[in-house]
């Protein structure tokens, strides 16, 4: 039998405008997308289109913003069904609201280059499914400095969603980020204060993993959990029109681990 069989099922095609030192968000999606394409027959494909940033500072999120509608274009050349940003500290670091306009941006290019791809950010993502958690306060954990920490919070909280607790890592450099194990996010978020709040984001920069821990993190807590690179595949799913269910990946996802003895 051939190794290389021709594919079956809807095929979906998946465009990301990825920060070039992000090596996580072209393994978390995959993962999410091809879990849940084995759960209803259908096949996705991934194309990436690259922007050039080193360390998480403004200065250089400001410069990779503007590559945008570079990569925006090249996207559109693979006639992806949905594109998406794959970076949120870029948009959120820019003040509130942020990322409608860049999806605004994204959509004008995409139009006028005659494409049909809808489009959408990680950082309206996130905002979108913690919305559709219900959740009004939150507890939160990232990887960035003190400063860009509180511009997230700001950026949230402006979208009427409280944060009560977050932890950040201090960590600059965006390589490390990505090697962080995790994890170690389950020891991490023991430092997290959890009590009253609706939803924990567990990782919400999408460069820092956190798909391995989702599942058992929901289950200690008792309350969803999530990420913004889940949030992300909950987008393209809803604009996909497809049903938002990929098992072990939180309660924006389907999972109920853990949820069933908290409400009793």
């Amino acid at each position: 039998m051939s190794l290389f069989a021709a594919p079956r099922g809807r095929v979906i095609r998946i465009g990301q405008m990825v920060p070039s030192s992000n090596i996580t968000m072209e393994t978390e999606i995959p993962a999410l997308l091809n879990a849940h394409g084995a759960r209803h027959g259908l096949r996705y494909t991934f194309h990436s289109s690259r922007m050039r940033m080193h360390k998480v500072t403004k200065e250089e999120l400001v410069a990779m913003n503007r590559e945008g509608l570079r990569c925006i274009a090249e996207l559109t050349d693979a006639q992806v069904d949905v594109a998406s940003t794959a970076c949120l500290v870029a948009h959120m670091a820019m003040g509130p609201g942020y990322h409608r306009t860049a999806q605004a941006d994204l959509e004008t290019e995409a139009r006028r280059l005659g494409a049909k791809a809808t489009v959408m950010t990680s950082s309206g993502a996130l905002i979108e499914g913690l919305h559709h958690l219900g959740a009004r306060k939150i507890a939160l954990m990232a990887p960035y400095s003190d400063a860009l920490t509180q511009a997230v919070v700001k950026y949230i909280e402006a979208e009427d969603i409280a944060v009560k607790s977050f932890v950040n890592f201090r960590i600059e450099n965006n390589i490390a980020v990505g090697e962080r194990d995790p994890m170690l996010l389950l020891e991490n978020m023991k430092r997290l204060d959890t009590a009253g709040v609706d939803a924990v984001v567990l990782s919400v920069c999408v460069q820092m993993p956190s798909l391995a821990a989702i599942h058992e993190a929901q289950r200690r807590l008792g309350i969803p959990v999530t990420s913004t690179a889940i949030c992300t595949v909950r987008g393209m799913l809803d604009r996909l029109g497809l049903a938002p269910e990929v098992p072990g990946a939180g309660a924006l996802l389907g999972d109920r681990a853990g949820l069933e003895v908290a409400a009793k």
